[in-house]
């Protein structure tokens, strides 16, 4: 699926360039790489690995390897990757259960810890941690095959950086990843001086009730973005940390600025962010995993609110769909997950598109062919979803339909949202179609499913998911002698 991100930091840890993969996971690698170098030392040679999110991690199936780069004792640089795991433990196969009320039922907790010492690899730690704790990773054996070619891509990452050293010397390196940083924070200043001084602000209301409020304040070419008025702490799993916070906001100004530049830290250098502590998208941790909030919805879902909720302050689009639309199933032997694709919100000069990923998300969906040779189930269905879309002068791009049927036992998971709250249109437009989905058992019986929900499968049943469409901008143009 890709759903995998590399990105290249300067010597005090910030983002400065990356490969064009996943928003969530990109705009959080600073904060990341930060934290774990206060909590644990990294020497030339050294390899670290987490999934905290109290360490800048987003959910415990992206799990962070970071290699420092050194010239001789001399730090460069940082190179990361973060990847989706399709399961890392936890309650219910795949690894975000829908019940979760703390982080240790969703999965293997790993706090920042060496996987390679002055280059010398020890994955036997790692091996033994993953199959240890009250809800240990039913795939082993694939986590530390994914964990070695995450650790193939840091050696690349980090030979690539000392060979641009090699060539053209430290200090014009050095020079170059300051000039980005420049480049990116003069731009974001002129995106903010072209929208001008005033004060913009959005609440956006979650499927549960729970809701999203933001307050931008521009002035002279800087920006306060405060999330005051934010939900308290949530009882489930829709927490979001202030490293997705720091994506959500940095992949948002990125479309503010609109110009080709790499996804960096320069872009902030004007911005000031203001969290409330106590809050879904601050909460507390404590040492004790079982004692943490759940968060796996929050990377996921509120990832993607978070930018409705930009978007919307900011006028820059209808609302897209909004929801990355997470299905998971497995047993005991293994877990699968998958992202679903829908409707692009519109803008004022064009439609939407159908059936894409849209802004935090960036990922494919596995091959039928792979999926029905790998897993006990037949994908009947996937298509577009007709007509999902807003309407309006620039119509909303239409959802997807995606229709699954289960060919053995097994527990079935969703994690979405825009199911109860539709996907907003912009500017007299209208709101884009909420999804749905519903598990209609072989018996004939259907069930209606919730937002974030979970049911026991049987051979025979199918699992019908359709997504949210997006909004439309602008009112809908009557024609010639219709009544308006």
């Amino acid at each position: 699926r890709l759903d995998f991100s590399c990105a290249l930091l300067d010597g005090e840890a910030r983002l400065v360039a990356n490969a064009p993969h996943i928003p969530v996971h990109l705009g959080a690698m600073g904060c990341c790489v930060r934290a774990v170098g206060a909590a644990i030392a990294m020497a030339p040679g050294d390899v670290i690995i987490t999934n905290h999110p109290a360490f800048g991690g987003s959910h415990l199936p992206d799990i962070t390897l970071i290699t420092p780069v050194h010239d001789g004792d001399d730090l460069i640089g940082y190179v990361a990757n973060r990847a989706h795991h399709a399961e890392i433990g936890g309650t219910r196969p795949g690894s975000m259960p829908p019940a979760a009320r703390s982080l240790i039922e969703e999965g293997v907790v790993i706090a920042p810890m060496h996987v390679a010492r002055r280059a010398v690899i020890d994955w036997a730690p790692i091996r033994r941690l993953l199959e240890a704790g009250p809800h240990p990773s039913r795939q082993v054996e694939m986590n530390l095959a994914d964990l070695n070619a995450a650790l193939a891509a840091n050696r690349h990452g980090a030979a690539a950086l000392l060979k641009l050293v090699h060539t053209h010397g430290r200090e014009t390196i050095a020079r170059f990843m300051a000039a980005l940083r420049r480049q990116a924070a003069e731009r974001m200043r002129s995106a903010l001086e072209r929208l001008g001084d005033g004060e913009f602000r959005a609440v956006e209301r979650l499927d549960d009730g729970s809701t999203l409020a933001v307050t931008i304040t521009i002035a002279d070419g800087s920006a306060r973005i405060d999330f005051t008025g934010t939900s308290p702490t949530h009882p489930g799993n829709l927490n979001a940390t202030p490293a997705i916070v720091h994506s959500a906001v940095m992949y948002v100004l990125r479309l503010l600025v609109n110009e080709p530049l790499p996804l960096n830290e320069g872009l902030l250098d004007g911005v000031e962010i203001i969290l409330p502590p106590g809050t879904m998208l601050h909460p507390r941790f404590d040492a004790d995993p079982a004692r943490c909030p759940a968060v796996v919805g929050g990377n996921t879902e509120i990832s993607q609110r978070l930018v409705d909720t930009l978007v919307k302050a900011l006028r820059l689009a209808a609302c897209s769909q909004g929801t990355m639309n997470n299905v998971l199933f497995g047993n005991d032997r293994f877990g699968y997950y998958e992202t679903i694709c829908g409707g692009a919100g519109a803008t004022a000069n064009r439609d939407g598109a159908d059936a894409v990923h849209t802004h935090m998300t960036n990922t494919r969906i596995t091959d039928v062919e792979v999926l029905e040779h790998r897993h006990p189930v037949r994908v009947e269905r996937f298509a577009i979803r007709r007509g999902s879309g807003g309407r309006g002068r620039h119509r909303g791009g239409g959802g997807a339909v995606r229709e699954i049927a289960f060919l053995e036992p097994m527990s079935l998971s969703v994690v979405t949202q825009h199911r109860i709250e539709a996907p907003f249109g912009m500017d007299g437009g209208g709101p884009g179609a909420r999804g749905r989905q519903r598990l209609l058992r072989a018996d004939g019986s259907i069930i209606d499913l919730a937002s974030i929900d979970a049911i026991e499968v049987e051979p025979g049943d199918r699992l019908i998911i359709e997504t949210p469409g997006g909004g439309a901008w602008g009112a809908e143009e009557s024609q010639p002698g219709e009544k308006t």
